[in-house]
């Protein structure tokens, strides 16, 4: 399965929730299907979707936030997933696409290629909720019981090495970052 077919199943899901990209493939292609405010690209960050995304959720507890993360990121910062597993906020879902290589960088096989399994290490910190899905119906689903769980959740999507013919976003990187928290101070949480 694709990447993009996957956000394209969801974009509209995701409206209401703070949502927090990794670089890359994930944010350009999110932002291919159409920008919102509340969607922060965190470019030129690798690794620390997460993080921003916990912050998120913890600052605004009545809101739904969703991580769209990659594998090349979560192995940037590995800890993050302990971290994640020990403060487990209600609101948040972390969405992680492996494609098995660092797509945005070149194309260099990540460890998930030689068989690591980040579904097993979340597990492995305390995150119950871990799960793998391999099919675009099956993502969309689990997205959508995740967003309504109620509870911290984790989800791997493995999808193909394939990314957009350009990662270049017509949005420029401050004004993405001071739109995004102008989103989060004037919308209602949900």
């Amino acid at each position: 399965m694709r990447r993009l077919e996957c956000l394209a199943a969801v974009h509209a899901d995701l409206a209401g929730a703070a949502v927090v990209t990794n670089m890359g493939a994930v944010a350009a292609e999110l932002h291919s299907l159409g920008h919102r405010e509340t969607f922060f690209y965190l470019q030129h960050a690798m690794g620390l979707a997460s993080s921003v995304g916990l912050g998120v959720a913890l600052a605004q507890p009545d809101r739904k936030v969703v991580i769209l993360d990659g594998d090349g990121s979560v192995l940037m910062n590995l800890g993050t997933l302990a971290t994640l597993a020990r403060h487990g906020p209600p609101n948040l879902s972390h969405v992680v696409f492996d494609n098995g290589v660092f797509l945005s960088s070149g194309g260099t096989p990540t460890p998930t290629a030689d068989g690591v399994d980040l579904t097993a290490v979340a597990r492995g910190t305390g995150i119950d909720s871990a799960r793998t899905v391999a099919t675009p119906d099956g993502f969309a689903a689990a997205v959508r019981e995740d967003m309504a769980a109620g509870r911290f959740t984790f989800l791997l999507a493995k999808v193909e090495a394939v990314g957009p013919a350009s990662f270049h976003m017509d949005l420029h990187l401050l004004e993405n970052r001071f739109a995004f928290a102008r989103a989060l101070s004037a919308q209602p949480a949900r």
